[in-house]
C-alpha cells in the first residue's frame, strides 16, 4: 500500500508530531461532490463511516451503541460491564429498528415526576403516552412540563394534537410534514397502529446521509470490551454467543505479555468468527507482537485522551500522529488495519488520523455530553445542562473495577490511577444528539477527501500529503474572529 507522503519528508520523517502540528496539503479532486466519497471501514464489513464510541463507562452504554449503529458508526461496551447487563444491551440493540428511534413511552396513569425521568433518555425529546395495545394516546415535551404539579397524570399534560407516520415512509415525506406542522419529531405507527419508533426531522435527514451499520443477519452491530485477565477467553466466547460483532481486548499498556498470551487465548475461542481489535500500543514493535500474537486490528495511542493523566503520571506515550503513522505502516506491510484512539476534538483530527493509515477512529469525550451517553443530565447552579466523564484507569473506575475486592486490596491498587476521576462535559445547544455530532464529523472527513482528491479511506491514505505547521501556523486556523453585540 502506497503510503502518506510528508511535504518536507527529510525533515519532517525524523519529527515526532501530535494531530495540532501537521496539515493537509490540498490536491486535485476530479468529482463534483463530498458526497461521492465512501467512508466504509476497510477492516471488516459493517458500517458506513469510521467513528467507534470508545469503551468507557461514561460514554457508550445501551443507547450510546444502539444510535451509533443506527447512524452507520461502532459503539464498543466497555469491560466492567457484567456479562448479563452486556447480553440485555446486545438483545435490545438487535431487536431495534435500523432506522427509527427507540421511544420512550408511558402510560395514561404515569405522572410528571415518572416523564421527568426519562425525557431525557434520548434526544428526541418525545414521551408518547400509550394505551394497553401501545397505540398512541398523545405526547408529552419538555413544554408540557412547565409549571406543573409533580404528580400530574399523563393524560393531562400531554397533547392530543398527534402527527404520526406510517413504518416505511420516505425520509424526505417526513422531513417535509414535520416542517409544515413546526414539530420536531413524531411516532411511528406499524400497520395495527402500535407504536413502532421515533423519527425527527433531522434525522430524516441524517439517515439520507449515514446508512446503518448492521451485521450479517441484519441486525444493529455492537462491539464489547474485554480485559486481559485470565477469563478473557471465558468471557469471550460468552460475548460470541450473545452475538457482539466485534470483541476489542483493552489494557492501558497493550505491549506487555499478558495481553499476548489474551490474544492467543481468545483467538483460540473466536476461531475467525468476530474481528479480534487488541490495544492499546504507540510503537511499531508493539503492533508487530500484537499482530503475530493473533490480533485482527491494533488499536493505537498511549496518553492523549481527555481524560487520561498517563503521560503526566509516567512521561510515557506518544504524539498521536506519529502514534498511528507509524504502527499503521507496520500493520499495513502485514495485511492489517489499526484503530485510532483518543485524543479526538474536532473533525480534523478524524481526518489527520484516517490521513495516517487508521481504518477507524475512537471517539471517547467528544460524545460524552450527549443524551444518548450513560449517566443522567445534570443541573449546574446557572442552569446549565452537563454529564459527567471519567477516564478508564481513573480512582473511580478502578474502585469500581475492584469492588468485588475486600478495602485494604481497593485501597492498594488506588494509587495506581492514571485518569481524572470526575469531569463536567456540557450538552451544548444543537449538539445534544449523537446524530448531530457524527455528522459534523462525518461532514468534515467527507471534506477533507475532497481537498485530498480521494473517494475511500484507502485512497485518502494514499494520496494524502502532510506538513508540520507552527504553532501560529495551528492557531491561525481556528476561528478567531469577534463580533461586536
Amino acid at each position: 500500500m502506497p503510503d502518506l507522503r510528508y511535504l518536507h519528508p527529510a525533515h519532517d520523517e525524523e519529527l515526532e508530531l501530535s494531530n495540532d502540528d501537521v496539515f493537509l496539503n490540498p490536491g486535485y479532486f476530479a468529482g463534483e461532490s463530498r458526497l461521492e466519497t465512501d467512508l466504509s471501514p476497510p477492516d471488516f464489513p459493517g458500517g458506513s463511516h469510521p467513528i467507534v464510541s470508545a469503551n468507557m463507562n461514561a460514554v457508550t452504554g445501551k443507547r450510546m451503541a444502539e444510535t451509533m449503529a443506527r447512524f452507520g458508526g461502532l459503539g464498543v461496551l466497555p469491560q466492567d460491564m457484567e456479562v448479563d447487563t452486556v447480553e440485555r444491551i446486545v438483545k435490545h440493540i438487535h431487536a431495534a429498528d435500523a432506522r427509527y428511534d427507540t421511544p420512550l413511552e408511558v402510560s395514561p396513569r404515569a405522572t410528571l415526576r415518572d416523564v421527568q425521568g426519562i425525557i431525557r433518555k434520548r434526544s428526541h425529546d418525545l414521551v408518547v403516552v400509550v394505551d394497553e395495545e401501545r397505540r398512541p394516546l398523545g405526547i408529552v415535551t419538555h413544554s408540557d412540563l412547565r409549571d406543573r404539579d409533580q404528580y400530574t397524570h399523563a393524560s393531562l399534560l400531554m397533547s392530543p394534537r398527534l402527527i404520526s407516520f406510517p413504518v416505511g415512509i420516505a425520509n424526505r415525506d417526513a422531513f417535509l410534514q414535520m416542517d409544515e406542522a413546526r414539530v420536531k419529531a413524531a411516532p411511528v405507527l406499524d400497520e395495527q397502529g402500535r407504536l413502532a419508533g421515533v423519527i425527527t426531522r433531522n434525522d430524516a435527514v441524517r439517515l439520507e446521509l449515514l446508512r446503518p451499520a448492521l451485521g450479517a443477519n441484519g441486525e444493529l452491530m455492537v462491539a464489547a470490551a474485554v480485559g486481559i485477565s485470565s477469563q478473557a477467553p471465558e468471557i469471550a466466547g460468552q460475548l460470541l454467543e450473545i452475538g457482539v460483532s466485534a470483541i476489542v481486548l483493552d489494557t492501558a499498556h497493550g505491549h506487555q505479555r499478558r495481553m499476548l498470551d489474551a490474544i492467543a487465548a481468545v483467538k483460540a475461542v473466536v476461531r475467525g468468527r468476530v474481528p479480534v481489535i487488541a490495544g492499546n500500543v504507540c510503537t511499531a514493535a508493539g503492533t508487530r507482537a500484537l499482530i503475530d500474537a493473533g490480533a485482527d486490528v491494533v488499536k493505537v495511542n498511549v496518553g492523549p485522551g481527555a481524560m487520561c493523566t498517563t503521560r503526566m503520571q509516567t512521561g510515557a506515550g506518544r504524539p498521536t500522529f506519529t502514534s498511528v503513522l507509524v504502527c499503521a505502516r507496520e500493520a499495513h506491510a502485514r495485511g492489517k488495519h489499526v484503530w485510532a484512539d483518543g485524543g479526538v476534538k474536532h473533525p480534523r483530527d478524524i481526518a489527520l488520523y484516517l490521513a495516517a493509515g487508521a481504518a477507524r477512529v475512537m471517539v471517547g469525550t467528544a460524545l460524552a455530553g450527549t443524551y444518548e451517553s450513560p449517566g443522567d443530565v445534570k443541573e449546574d447552579k446557572d442552569g446549565l445542562l452537563y454529564k459527567e466523564n471519567y477516564g478508564m484507569a481513573s480512582g473511580r473506575a478502578v474502585s469500581e473495577r475492584n469492588a468485588e475486592q475486600d478495602a485494604f486490596e481497593r485501597a492498594k491498587k488506588g494509587f495506581f490511577r492514571e485518569g481524572i476521576s470526575t469531569s463536567r462535559i456540557y450538552i451544548r445547544d444543537g449538539q445534544e444528539s449523537v446524530g448531530a455530532l457524527l455528522v459534523e464529523m462525518i461532514t468534515g472527513v467527507q471534506s477533507a477527501f475532497t481537498y485530498v482528491g480521494a473517494r475511500t479511506i484507502t485512497e485518502f491514505h494514499e494520496r494524502a500529503e502532510v506538513g508540520v505547521q507552527t504553532p501560529a501556523g495551528y492557531t491561525e486556523g481556528t476561528p478567531h474572529g469577534t463580533i461586536r453585540v
